[in-house]
């Protein structure tokens, strides 16, 4: 009995052995550099912030799989982001082509800005404009004794 357990304690040890035995990531590593490099230039559609090779969402991960099966059936660089541009729009793009839809993804920021500046501006300007109440003779004279230390009496303070 205990030989055979030995002989399972011993099998099981040289089963949990053998499964941690690293296996070669990729078959072909020149494959899988083509596939990092387009891999960074399109956006993940769930992070927004991030490309598909530094994110780990199942939507990333499916977009890799895409790219490195039509990678590996012959297709260019430029077949596959056409491709991934015809399923998925321009924004699974990093940059964009410029083009009618796109326009105000280029166009924005800049538009903001300017109008930002200009209102700020205008409202600068109209500010300036806008002259202080003018004071009548008795509110000047009152302003006059108050800053000659003097009250409404004439007194010194």
């Amino acid at each position: 009995m205990r030989r055979l357990l030995l002989a399972l304690g011993l099998s099981l040890f040289a089963l949990a052995a053998a499964a941690g035995t690293a296996v070669p990531a990729v078959a072909d590593p020149v494959l899988e550099a083509r596939v990092l490099k387009l891999s960074e230039v399109l956006r993940c559609l769930v992070c927004q912030n991030q490309s598909i090779a530094e994110s780990n969402a199942d939507l990333a991960q499916d977009l890799r799989a895409q790219v490195r099966e039509q990678l590996g059936a012959g297709k260019s660089e430029d077949q596959v982001i056409d491709y991934m541009v015809a399923r998925y729009g321009d924004f699974v793009l990093y940059e964009p082509p410029v083009r009618l839809s796109t326009v105000l993804l280029w166009a924005g920021p800049a538009t903001l800005a300017v109008v930002g500046v200009g209102v700020l501006l205008m409202r600068l300007r109209r500010r300036n404009r806008e002259a202080a109440p003018g004071l009548d003779d008795a509110q000047r004279a009152r302003a006059r004794a108050l800053l000659d230390g003097k009250d409404d009496s004439g007194a010194q303070a």
